[in-house]
């Protein structure tokens, strides 16, 4: 009798701990399908959920919240023929759990690939100038296609970014010269441009000095001025007994012999 009775309190345990298992506590972000004997049922949580045992089946349960998914595509060719390695980041997320479990076998799986493909494809249009200047602009192309792609499977994608454009070494050479180059023109340019607008401006200057004499005069005593004032020199100036004036000979061999005539005549 006592085995018996151990016997039969052995199987009310194990009989409550069978029908006890088929409680479920579902957190806030998943969500769990339901297969009775093969059936979708629908779709059941957040919280406290019994699922039959032998008769009711999760396949698998899903999370409502944004993933993170990487992917990547190698040696892919530029519209201009470039060979490029390319990774990007795609975030989704599942906004129709029924979609992700009855239109598609791996909903995860399929998005990376479709993602995959599609960098792909997008890459294949573009220059690689555009590539790396327009990253933004290439990530949401790439999210409006993938996004269109996976809208049967129930996956709203977010957002996709371009992390990385790796091209070939010797083609980074080639765009640093080229890159030293254009800096060196746009050097050149600069330095002329400041010559021509320095030029304007003395002749600004002489026009200036030629109607008004005082000005020249103020001028020219200045100059004497910041020559005595320079450090660290012993300087001998000769300073004229006339002062300069506009519209006389460069200053050179010509022009100081004009001066040295004018102090003759005026002795």
């Amino acid at each position: 009798m006592n085995a018996l009775g151990f016997l039969g309190a052995l199987i009310v345990i194990i009989v409550v701990l069978f029908l006890l298992s088929g409680i479920r506590i579902i957190k806030e972000w998943e969500r769990i399908p339901v297969l009775r004997l093969g059936r979708y049922v629908g779709i059941r949580g957040p919280g406290v959920t019994y699922v039959i045992p032998l008769i009711e089946r999760v396949p698998r349960t899903i999370s409502t919240r944004i993933m993170t998914i990487p992917f990547r595509t190698e040696q892919t060719l530029t519209i201009d023929n470039v060979p490029v390695n390319v990774d990007a980041v795609m975030y989704c997320k599942p906004v129709d759990v029924e979609k992700c479990i009855l239109n598609v076998e791996d909903y995860l799986s399929a998005t990376q690939w479709a993602a995959q493909t599609t960098l792909r494809e997008v890459i294949g249009k573009i220059d690689l100038n555009e590539l790396l200047a327009e990253r933004e602009k290439v990530g949401a192309h790439l999210r409006e296609i993938i996004d269109e792609k996976t809208e049967a499977w129930g996956v709203k994608v977010t957002a996709v970014e371009v992390k990385d454009v790796i091209i070939p070494s010797i083609l980074q050479d080639a765009m640093s010269r080229q890159a030293q180059a254009e800096r060196e023109r746009m050097a050149r340019v600069t330095l002329a441009t400041a010559e021509l607008q320095s030029a304007q401006k003395m002749i600004e200057a002489a026009d200036l000095y030629e109607k008004n004499p005082k000005a020249l005069a103020l001028r020219w005593m200045n100059i004497l001025y910041e020559i005595g004032q320079q450090p660290g020199t012993n300087t001998i100036m000769l300073i004229p007994s006339v002062m300069p004036e506009v519209g006389f000979a460069p200053i050179g061999f010509y022009g100081l012999r004009k001066i040295g005539e004018k102090e003759k005549r005026e002795t």
